[in-house]
C-alpha cells in the first residue's frame, strides 16, 4: 500500500523532505519505520531516538505498536510544549 508520510520540525530538517509517499507492506508503526530507517542515513539518523517523536495515524495519536491497516497518511514530528 501507498503511505503518505509527513516530517515536521527537526525531522523535515534531518531527512530533508517535508513528505514522501512509501510503498510499504508494514503492519505497525514500528515497522514503517524501521523500514524508513533502512532507506538511507538521513532517515536512519533523524529516527534513531524515537522517544523523542511522536505519531499520528491519519491524524490522531497513536505508538508505535499501532496497526496501519489501511492509513493514508502518518505524521511523524517532535513532542510539543504548549505556552
Amino acid at each position: 500500500m501507498a503511505v503518505e508520510v509527513l516530517y515536521f520540525a527537526w525531522l523535515r530538517e534531518r531527512i530533508g523532505v517535508p513528505r514522501e509517499t512509501v510503498q510499504t507492506d508494514a503492519a505497525t508503526v514500528r515497522d514503517l519505520i524501521a523500514q524508513l530507517a533502512a532507506m538511507d542515513e538521513w532517515h536512519a539518523a533523524a529516527l534513531s531516538d524515537l522517544s523523542a517523536v511522536r505519531i499520528a495515524v491519519d491524524q490522531e495519536l497513536t505508538d508505535l505498536d499501532a496497526p496501519l491497516g489501511h492509513a493514508r497518511e502518518v505524521a511523524l514530528f517532535p513532542p510539543m510544549t504548549g505556552g
